[in-house]
């Protein structure tokens, strides 16, 4: 089943990593959602993409150097016009709001040494069959299958190299992501030999979203769902 993940939510037209984005992207008909995961001072995890808080919200500095408390001061702001305002997530909540509902979950990992703490996050809310951990970083998910070999795992990456292939071997990974400006059919049909599913990432507009759809992808992450819904009804695969 091909996948259309809401990236960071529904996020070109809400604030990104927030619950708001996070619904309107399952109200245009995401059946997947992608988001971050890293750690505040007092160790919480909460769902945040940039290790600074300057691009998208009212506060700036470090995450790391704030607890969780102190970040509920400050507004994420989001949609085409910069006038939608939410909060920081904790993670465990976006579980508990989110975690029942029939979609597939990519998790990436923002940063190193959070690997068991959201896994065992992740067992408590029943996710492991719909959960894939996804990072740049090699080493989180060679961490992740060390810990938990159950989960499956995702390398985003911008080249898919042999030696990204024999990495991916190595570990028992399931899935190469690649940029979607390197895909192409026979790339695609490459990785499904060797039995990888494929999602895409960095898919900014329509243009790209159809190119990549049409290589045969398993999924992708799109700041548009209901753009990409309404082409994959006009042109199933």
């Amino acid at each position: 089943m091909f996948i259309n993940y809401a990236h960071r939510g529904a996020s070109e037209y809400a604030p990104e990593n927030t619950l708001c984005s996070f619904y309107l992207g399952v109200l245009q008909q995401a059946n997947g959602i992608e988001t971050d995961v890293r750690r505040t001072k007092d160790n919480v995890l909460i769902l945040f993409h940039d290790d600074t808080l300057d691009r998208v919200t009212t506060g700036s500095g470090n995450i790391s150097d704030y607890t969780y408390d102190e970040l509920l001061e400050f507004d994420v702001i989001g949609g085409k016009d910069k006038t939608i305002y939410d909060k920081i997530v904790r993670f465990e909540d976006f579980l508990r709001f989110f975690g029942f509902r029939d979609i597939t979950f990519a998790i990436e990992l923002k940063q190193r040494d959070i690997e068991k703490e959201t896994i065992d996050m992740l067992e408590k809310y029943h996710m492991c069959e719909k959960s894939v951990i996804t990072s740049f970083d090699f080493e989180n998910i060679k961490n992740v299958k060390k810990y938990c070999p159950s989960y499956k795992v995702g390398y985003l990456t911008s080249s898919v190299t042999e030696n990204t292939i024999e990495s991916m071997k190595e570990i028992d990974g399931e899935e190469i992501c690649p940029q979607a400006n390197i895909i192409s059919r026979e790339m695609v049909e490459a990785l499904h030999g060797l039995n990888y599913s494929v999602r895409a990432w960095g898919v900014t507009d329509p243009e790209i979203m159809a190119k990549v759809y049409q290589c045969g992808v398993d999924g992708m992450t799109v700041n548009f769902p209901d753009k990409l819904a309404e082409y994959i009804k006009s042109n199933p695969h």
